[in-house]
């Protein structure tokens, strides 16, 4: 298949991006919500938590099954059929009857959405080879989790304020509709030349632990200690087949050579590290501004904006940066702005004072919108292009999981702050230890930055690298010699 010209290029990128946005709008729209599912459905503390961590813990447990399902049948085959799920699952979450049923919908969702973010990544890095094209493309894609920050609160604020939270769902329809008909005409199929063979026990082992891990944390606060043991204890043995069992697959779910990569193994962490301080921000500022300042929707929705602008603005820029010079200096200037932010708030208190929460708000931003284009520039780069939607997936994964135990944390640790009073009587005391842990994420995202970017560690992705493309090689001969 000849390589798309430089418009169809921009308008594949324009497609992916559009299945980014409604994915990131999603949580967003709904951090905004989650007062009003409060008093609607009756909620508790972990019931919101669960409305948020259902959707982002099957998008992690599902997301390098997706991956290597679409390098395997083909990309735009796998895209094309999350599109559809995820708009059906928006669809359902609108005629939720109660919490139940909306966290059940929500993980239909979030199949859908499974199937979008690392196959579009997959797809844009096939579409664009060019490194410096590839590190632009990536900061354009960037950008749009700036713009769903941007957009997300204030368009929930104004549905949540004037229609109700149901409404928030309806949004996904024309996006989801119009990627879906663009997609059918525009992108090109794609697959990796040697398909990869499904894992089945490597994916459930990746579903025990993330499942039973985020039960565990979140229920921890109101439950007894035998009640949280066995749920810890499937996570520890889940964790411990993982690291056995997929090293002796010749094709697993989990590539564990990866890993031997410093700047690959550096994304990893970082984009843990950064997506668990931002699930953890929103959910945190969400219920400070409604539930103790008593603002409406709208009103938290517009004090977003301080975060989601730098987000949108820097996040360009920070593709051009990691084209031009590398990820390091992004990855720096992200740590230093996020750990700032978070001792602004744990230290001083900055959601007491305007002028404070103002400038935490936007330093958060800064930092956020530098992290998201080195995390996913270092996790494909160097990698074999036929192992680009597995390689984007691990780092899609990284994210989600960082976001669900992002909230798992700092949810339970609101919840044992509060305990049986207000939100507005101790909702500062009880947050400052979230605060805290929000400082060390960014504090992992500086040292981190600093220490897998240098010479030494792109030798490591070097050595990597070439590993992987030998391994191949021998699996085609050992298969052309088996035919």
């Amino acid at each position: 298949m000849p390589e798309p010209g430089p418009r169809r290029r921009m308008l594949v990128l324009a497609i992916c991006c559009m299945s980014l946005l409604i994915v990131s709008l999603d949580n967003t729209v709904l951090n905004v919500a989650l007062p009003s599912l409060r008093q609607d459905l009756h909620a508790s503390t972990s019931g919101l938590q669960w409305t948020i961590d259902a959707y982002t813990l099957v998008l992690a447990s599902l997301l390098m099954l997706a991956g290597s399902t679409a390098d395997r049948i083909g990309r735009k085959r796998v895209f094309m059929a999350g599109l559809v799920v995820f708009t059906l699952g928006s669809v359902l979450c609108s005629l939720a009857p109660n919490l139940q049923a909306l966290v059940g919908f929500r993980m239909i969702q979030a199949v859908g959405g499974s199937m979008l973010n690392p196959v579009a990544m997959s797809i844009i890095t096939n579409t664009f080879t060019d490194p410096r094209e590839r590190a632009r493309a990536i900061g354009v894609w960037g950008a749009v989790v700036g713009i769903s920050m941007a957009a997300g609160p204030l368009i929930g604020g104004v549905l949540v304020d004037s229609v109700g939270w149901r409404s928030i769902f309806w949004i996904n329809l024309p996006v989801g509709l119009a990627a879906l008909l663009l997609t059918l005409r525009f992108v090109p199929e794609s697959r990796a030349p040697r398909a990869r063979r499904p894992d089945p026990v490597g994916q459930v082992l990746v579903i025990a632990l993330f499942g039973s891990l985020t039960y565990a944390i979140i229920e921890a606060p109101t439950a007894s200690p035998a009640s949280i043991a066995p749920p810890a204890a499937v996570a520890l043995a889940a964790l411990t087949g993982l690291l056995l069992y997929e090293p002796r697959r010749a094709e697993p779910l989990i590539d564990l050579r990866f890993f031997r990569s410093a700047p690959f193994s550096g994304a990893t962490v970082v984009a843990i590290s950064a997506f668990a301080a931002l699930g953890g921000f929103l959910f945190l500022s969400t219920l400070y501004l409604q539930s103790v300042r008593g603002l409406t929707a709208l009103e938290a929705g517009l004090w977003m904006l301080p975060m989601a602008v730098p987000t949108f603005l820097c996040a360009p820029l920070s593709g051009r940066l990691v084209g031009t010079r590398g990820p390091r200096l992004p990855l720096l200037i992200a740590g230093v702005a996020m750990t700032v932010s978070g001792v602004l708030f744990a230290a001083f208190e900055a959601e007491t004072s305007d002028s404070t929460l103002f400038l935490g708000y936007v330093l958060f931003g800064v930092g956020f919108g530098f992290v998201n284009a080195p995390i996913t520039d270092t996790a494909v780069s160097g990698m074999p292009r036929a192992q680009a939607g597995v390689a984007a997936a691990v780092a899609s994964t990284s994210r989600q999981l960082g976001q669900t135990l992002g909230v798992a944390v700092l949810g339970a640790v609101l919840a044992a702050g509060v305990g049986g009073s207000s939100y507005r009587a101790g909702f500062v005391s009880a947050a400052r230890p979230g605060w805290w842990i929000l400082t060390a994420c960014g504090f992992a995202v500086l040292v981190l930055g600093a220490l897998t970017t240098g010479r030494w560690a792109r030798r490591t992705a070097e050595r990597t690298a070439q590993r992987l493309r030998s391994a191949q090689v021998r699996d085609v001969v050992a298969a052309a010699e088996r035919a």
